[in-house]
């Protein structure tokens, strides 16, 4: 074993990711950790937003890294653990993500390595990184206004729709990659367009009906649609992919454009480079946040630069 390039590792794992495959995947990942890592302590989450909780205790605990094994949803609770009124509770602490989800789309943004095992090698060699975190103020499903932080994409509209399908459908519980599909072409059947007023930084606002929304602090969502291909995690910016209005069959060919980059290309589809968004619509418009659905419009999303200190990026624009 090398020396342990950091003193008081944690792990948190979601044994429920990937319908279950991310705790048989632990069996033969152990090995891999400790012998890159030295010894560490093991957390297991057991409910929604318990990797939130895990975080802090872990920082309070004085971990200097915890390393994510999950998806994308369990990479965000843990950012939200991490942060605290949108700074690092420990700032001298670093989060890594191995990715064991469905989707793991933070890892092709970040360019952190597709295998696992890869991605845990790559902690103890690739140079710890600063990357941007965004904040997005959001209405609850009971009326509340709540803040999330994010490390990669939020979306509004179609994505929304299709995040709270996927959440709760007979397939669920069974494989998520499924439940995710089944999820997509039913919202796509019968999704209409919306009435959004979208507000970018100190601008005017203007209104537009619209079919999906997308901010990005990176580039990937929805396993792996490259949906704000010009985004980068360091920039200090939010990078805005509106598409309009346009007809079923129109919106359906639009789709091989998100996963080749080239969705700025379609003739309904807007960019826009910004600080600062705000949405809101009379309409029932729903807002997930890293793959997770959390409420609904109207919401308020600003970039934080610099606030996360990522391990295990191997390339990054």
């Amino acid at each position: 074993m090398s020396t342990p390039r950091f003193c008081n590792p944690h792990v948190i794992l979601n044994p429920m990711a990937a319908s279950g495959k991310a705790l048989r995947l632990w069996s033969s990942l152990e090995p891999t950790v400790e012998d890159t890592l030295g010894p560490v302590n093991v957390r297991f989450t057991e409910a929604p937003d318990h990797a939130t909780a895990l975080s802090r205790e872990s920082l309070h605990a004085g971990a200097d890294l915890i390393l994510v094994v999950g998806g994308d949803g369990t990479f965000n609770e843990v950012v939200n653990g991490y942060l605290s009124e949108g700074l690092p509770i420990n700032p001298g602490a670093s989060l890594a993500f191995c990715p064991a989800g469905t989707g793991s789309d933070f890892r092709r943004s970040a360019g952190i390595p597709r295998s696992p095992h890869d991605a845990v090698k790559a902690v103890a060699k690739a140079p710890v990184r600063r990357l941007d975190a965004c904040a997005i103020r959001v209405t609850s499903p009971d009326g509340d206004n709540i803040t999330r932080f994010f490390a990669n994409v939020t979306s509004f509209g179609v994505g929304g729709e299709v995040s709270q399908a996927a959440k709760c459908n007979f397939l669920t519980a069974v494989n998520g990659r499924a439940a995710f599909l089944w999820a997509t072409a039913r919202t796509l059947l019968q999704y209409r367009a919306k009435n959004v007023c979208l507000t970018f930084d100190d601008q005017p606002g203007h209104s537009l009906r619209v079919m999906q929304v997308a901010l990005g602090n990176g580039a990937y969502h929805g396993g792996g649609m490259n949906v704000c291909p010009l985004a980068s995690l360091k920039s200090g910016d939010l990078d805005v992919t509106v598409i309009s209005e346009t007809g079923f069959f129109d919106f359906l060919r639009s789709i091989p454009l998100l996963y080749s980059g080239d969705i700025h290309s379609h003739a309904n589809c807007a960019h826009y480079r910004v600080k600062g968004i705000t949405a809101t619509s009379g309409d029932v418009v729903l807002v997930e946040v890293d793959g997770e659905a959390v409420g609904q419009l109207p919401c308020t999303a600003w970039v934080l630069p610099g606030v996360l200190s990522i391990a295990g990026i191997q390339t990054l624009d």
